[in-house]
């Protein structure tokens, strides 16, 4: 009996010693896992701090919650290609915030701003020929304006005088609040408080509405739910057609604040992902070539699940009018055959749809039309090109 139990404690120390042994084979050591992991572990290397340096493409994102800081981190996530290129998001504080970061903060190359805000911020004296200082790698997507306010609101023009939170001062949500009402000849009470504060303000009656702009799906404006508000329509009228789009949002959109079956018009401000204008001999403007050459190579993938929807929106060849595109990303778009939408092709389509054409009564009427056209046009074809790979 002893021989045997001797024999099955043997056997059993034979097994147990080669799966030890096969779980050597099997485990890795963590410095062979990658090469980013390699980086870390060779810690002191001056090479190794150099090709991270030299290869890390640093971008100004937005606030928790928003939309841009879900662009930065799909960003990342495609294109970090170990130490070759890295794409470093970094929470921001919103679009005036950010315009001041490109152009002041050491270490940012890129940043995500909001199309009117350097308007506003040269239209107001606080800067003079800034669009100078910027280029652009491309115009994103279209931001939508939510007012949220009681049911009994129900048109923008109520709030004249009421409290009105527009978020803080150093965010693209209070240019675009203020540039709308202004234009409107409107004047609230306007009130700075950060987003979620407010909403809260807004639900305890200490507001009369909360302005919110945001790609939608946009976060915290799903996440409010009390049957008590809805979203107030924004009229696209003529002072707001030269730099806005006119934007709908629906009930599938946003079924807690839009009655099923039921829609909202407003309008949208398009988002840019901008850049300090560096001399092309700088070795920060070879790191944003590195980095356009990645993003643009790889764009396609951007527009499928599971990252954020508006990046079906975004069409790399959108012409900005008044910001002049980073060279080497207009470089990018002629070698590779990726056309802005052509005055050609505006004018054949307003021959085509005569119903259209007689709507255009002053040059400012089409050319408020052409940007739509053009919003239009960029993004059929991005589908288009999307749909064909």
């Amino acid at each position: 009996m002893r021989q045997l139990l001797g024999m099955v404690l043997l056997a059993m120390t034979v097994a147990c010693s080669s799966t030890a042994a096969k779980a050597a084979e099997t485990e890795y050591d963590p410095a062979k896992v990658s090469e980013s992991l390699k980086a870390i572990f060779q810690f002191g290397s001056v090479s190794t701090k150099q090709a991270l340096n030299a290869n890390t493409v640093t971008l100004i994102s937005g606030t928790i919650g928003g939309t841009y800081v879900q662009f930065g981190a799909d960003l990342a996530s495609v294109l970090d290609d170990g130490n070759k290129l890295r794409v470093l998001p970094i929470v921001g504080r919103g679009s005036v915030q950010s315009v001041a970061d490109i152009l002041f903060l050491q270490g940012v190359d890129l940043g995500i701003v909001r199309a009117d805000t350097l308007d506003y911020l040269e239209k107001k004296g606080f800067a003079k020929d800034i669009k100078k200082q910027f280029t652009y790698v491309t115009k994103l997507f279209n931001e939508e304006m939510y007012v949220l306010a009681p049911k009994s609101v129900t048109n923008i023009s109520q709030l004249s005088g009421k409290r009105v939170s527009v978020d803080l001062p150093n965010g693209g949500t209070f240019v675009t609040a203020a540039i709308v009402f202004e234009r409107l000849g409107l004047k609230p009470n306007f009130h700075y408080i950060e987003q979620r504060i407010a909403m809260e303000k807004l639900k305890n009656g200490e507001l009369d509405a909360v302005i919110v702009c945001g790609g939608k799906p946009y976060k915290s404006v799903s996440n409010f739910k009390d049957d008590r508000f809805h979203l107030v329509p924004v009229e696209y009228a003529k002072p707001l057609q030269g730099d806005y789009l006119p934007a709908t949002l629906t009930s599938k959109d946003y079924p807690n604040l839009i009655a099923e079956g039921a829609k909202v018009d407003t309008i949208a401000v398009p988002a840019v992902l901008a850049a300090y204008n560096w001399a092309p001999n700088t070795d920060r403007y070879r790191k944003l070539a590195q980095f356009v050459d990645a993003f643009f190579t790889k764009f396609p993938k951007f527009q499928n699940p599971p990252f954020h929807p508006k990046w079906k929106e975004v069409s790399l060849s959108a012409p900005l009018p008044d910001w002049q595109r980073l060279p080497v990303a207009e470089q990018w778009l002629k070698t590779h055959n990726v056309e802005a939408v052509s005055r050609a092709r505006f004018d054949e389509f307003l021959k085509q749809s005569p119903t259209t054409a007689a709507s255009v009564k002053t040059d400012a009427d089409k050319e408020a039309l052409f940007k739509q056209f053009q919003a239009w046009e960029a993004e059929r074809s991005t589908r288009a090109q999307v749909h064909s790979r």
